[in-house]
């Protein structure tokens, strides 16, 4: 970062001034939608019993927003914070090059469709071996006990502990049914997560979650019912007419409050773009205008492989430059800004000097 700092140095006061108010006017004019999971992953930390806000290899945010990163999470895998903005462009083009050589699996020197879809795959199971390593961790933390059950008393005092209030006082007052005192919004967070907690309750319902029950909560995406409940929770989210499906316009009505400048014009443009392609391309699997629940859900699914196959399809064809339907070394390094979230320059030359 030294050298990026280096100019600002002899800069006037001023001028420092206006380029503060310039990065303050791009932030506010950024909309959720592209935010990236390192600035999610900041708050991560503080609130590690939450349900994450953005879940690692999944297509679709829980808010209804497309993963910005989700190129990234599925072909750098752990490697994604080796390809930080000030990493030396050097160092960062040989390990992308030793990504490509690892997904070329017949080292024939280029990427097939089937070749990224298995890369996809392999990728995607390392996130779930994440999420199970963070949810085993946080349901000790949970579970004091230790009896392999956590209820949901338990969990809301570890909860209401996070957001300031005394653990013990919180645990006498629901033993002895007590009024918590909470505040509106924190009331309205623990109504949402009980009944986040009761779907991922397999039957018959007891309130206790196990182990698994417990990574469910955390982690829709490791089972088919909090799958099918994240997806109609969506869809009960963007759906204006209320016949539980999904027509394009309705998938890519902008958000509420979107910014009215030319920059963020260029946003709301790029929001519509990005989401009318993925409707059409990958969501709407019969092509006929409208997105069911079962259509949603097979998209989201981060293990179904018809979805990683398209996506792969997808991801080669952004790059494909000489449209032989394959990826090949300097179409990668190229687009290495699509791949890994970093422009790495001199991509020409990089080829010769990194094969």
């Amino acid at each position: 970062m030294a050298s990026r700092q280096a100019p600002l140095c002899g800069l006037a006061p001023c001028c420092l001034w206006l380029l503060g108010v310039v990065l303050l006017m791009n932030a506010s004019a950024r909309p959720a939608n592209h935010s990236s999971a390192r600035e999610r992953a900041g708050n991560r930390e503080e609130n590690e019993i939450l349900p994450p806000d953005h879940l690692n290899g999944v297509k679709l945010e829980m808010d209804g927003h497309l993963n910005k990163d989700f190129h990234q999470e599925v072909f750098l895998g752990k490697d994604m914070d080796d390809f930080e903005e000030d990493a030396e462009p050097r160092k960062s083009r040989r390990k992308l090059m030793v990504i490509f050589s690892k997904v070329d699996l017949n080292t024939d020197r280029r990427i097939s469709a089937k070749e990224m879809q298995k890369w996809i795959m392999q990728k995607t199971a390392e996130h779930f071996q994440e999420a199970v390593a963070e949810s085993r961790a946080h349901f000790r933390a949970v579970d004091p006990d230790g009896d392999g059950h956590v209820s949901w008393d338990e969990y809301k005092v570890k909860f209401l502990a996070t957001k300031g209030h005394n653990e013990r006082e919180v645990a006498e007052k629901i033993k002895n049914k007590w009024d918590l005192n909470i505040d509106e919004e924190t009331q309205e967070v623990l109504e949402n997560l009980k009944d986040r907690w009761y779907q991922a309750d397999n039957p018959p319902p007891d309130l206790l979650l196990t182990e698994s029950e417990f990574l469910s909560f955390l982690h829709p995406e490791h089972s088919r019912g909090m799958l099918q409940f994240m997806v109609k929770e969506i869809i009960r989210d963007l759906d204006q007419d209320g016949d539980k499906k999904l027509s394009l316009s309705e998938f890519i009505s902008l958000p509420v409050g979107t910014v009215e400048n030319q920059q963020g014009q260029d946003v709301d443009d790029g929001w519509v773009r990005d989401r009318k392609r993925e409707f059409e391309e990958l969501i709407d699997a019969n092509h006929d205008g409208i997105v069911t629940m079962a259509e949603l859900e097979d998209y989201m699914d981060p293990m179904n492989e018809f979805s990683a196959l398209n996506e792969a399809k997808q991801m080669i064809a952004i790059a494909d430059e000489n449209q032989n339907h394959y990826l090949e070394p300097e179409e990668v390094l190229k687009y290495s800004e699509f791949f890994t979230g970093s422009k790495l320059v001199d991509y020409a030359r990089s080829v010769h000097e990194e094969f």
